[in-house]
């Protein structure tokens, strides 16, 4: 269970992450925007030219209970590196990286995989979340977001915000506008309140992610000094998530000099996802032949095998990492035909507990987790 932190928590806490060694992060400035994803994948805009912050925050929260919500400031750290991707699978550019609970260790144990596909010449851009449960047992679980806009960089109120339940459109605007848009489903609540210091924790958290309703017109008071800028928290119907199965989102976000503006982004980026979605049906078929089969035995002492099949011709690699996230073994780093192997893997130099085990190959990879217990 997390809970609020006194000001020598917060200054360990921040000591901590300027420890970190990893700063990988991405800042690409477009026709229109500035998009900026962080080490840990929060999401900004920023209007260009002027490069003044339009979005402070667009990040993944997965709530299975009051005391057991994932979530970007108190959970994650890096699996993979927030990347820009040589090859793009969709659209001008892509941003890649992948994100683990491994800074909290609390529950949910879950791989948040965060894909965001951009384009040149719209004022748009798509992010498909990609959430892999690690527990060992299913977990049921409200995926949701937080969405801090900061239009003009203000903080001092005079936002609108409004949800369109026939649009399913969220929109804040002031003198300009940011915009957000579910595309894979409909979100079954929004919810829409002053941003405070202190709403960060796993039961508010949850509390939002359960809210049933939707709020359809907040609006930010500038003559309140008492008040801070809108914060946003949509959520999706609760699902069932089997250890190592995963859940996928796709959501749109938008940035305009007007609403208008914003708006017609919003439909090009639902037309973009619209061909997106014929692209992942085919992976789809692959995917179904592409697999890595829990190891045996499990738990094991010290040898175990791990069999694994992959439908195509591709460069493979099998780690083996702890829970740490750090690298422990290398069991396979090379081209591979298509078709299914096996590979014995001893652990005589390990000390006992939980390790993952990771199959990449060409775009496509896979996660799972062993006990060794001597």
């Amino acid at each position: 269970m997390k809970t609020k932190i006194n000001f020598k928590i917060y200054l360990l806490f921040f000591i901590v992450i300027l420890l970190k060694t990893n700063y990988s992060q991405v800042d690409l400035v477009f026709d229109k925007y500035n998009i900026y994803v962080s080490t840990y994948g929060r999401v900004s805009i920023y209007s260009v030219p002027d490069n003044v912050r339009q979005l402070y925050r667009a990040a993944l929260l997965v709530g299975t209970g009051y005391d057991s919500v994932f979530d970007l400031t108190f959970d994650k750290d890096i699996e993979d590196s927030t990347q820009l991707l040589s090859v793009p699978s969709f659209g001008d550019y892509e941003i890649y990286g992948s994100y683990n609970n491994n800074y909290s260790g609390a529950p949910p144990n879950v791989l948040e995989k965060e894909n965001i596909y951009c384009w040149q010449s719209i004022g748009a851009f798509i992010i498909k979340y990609t959430v892999i449960n690690r527990e060992l047992n299913p977990i049921n679980a409200i995926i949701g977001l937080e969405f801090l806009p900061r239009i003009n960089n203000n903080r001092a109120g005079g936002d609108t915000v409004t949800f369109s339940n026939q649009t399913k459109i969220i929109s804040v605007k002031n003198s300009r506008s940011v915009g957000f848009k579910a595309l894979s489903e409909d979100l079954k609540s929004v919810g829409m309140f002053y941003y405070f210091t202190d709403y960060e924790s796993d039961s508010l958290f949850y509390q939002w992610l359960s809210y049933s309703s939707y709020d359809s017109l907040f609006i930010t008071n500038p003559a309140d000094p008492n008040v801070d800028a809108p914060a946003i928290i949509p959520a999706f119907n609760q699902r069932t998530i089997n250890p190592n199965d995963s859940a996928i989102i796709y959501v749109a976000v938008a940035y305009g000099e007007q609403e208008s503006e914003m708006l017609a982004a919003l439909a090009n980026a639902q037309q973009l996802y619209d061909t997106l979605t014929s692209v992942d049906n085919n992976e789809n078929q692959i995917l179904s032949d592409f697999y890595l089969n829990q190891n045996y035995p499990n738990p094991f002492n010290p040898n175990t095998v791990i069999s694994w099949n992959v439908p195509f011709d591709s460069y493979q690699t099998l780690k083996v990492y702890d829970v740490l996230g750090n690298e422990v073994a290398s069991l396979v780093n090379e081209s591979r035909t298509a078709g299914s192997y096996s590979i014995n893997f001893n652990a005589s130099n390990l000390s006992s507990g939980v390790y993952y085990y990771k199959l990449t190959a060409g775009n496509f990879s896979v996660t799972k987790k062993m006990i060794l217990m001597r």
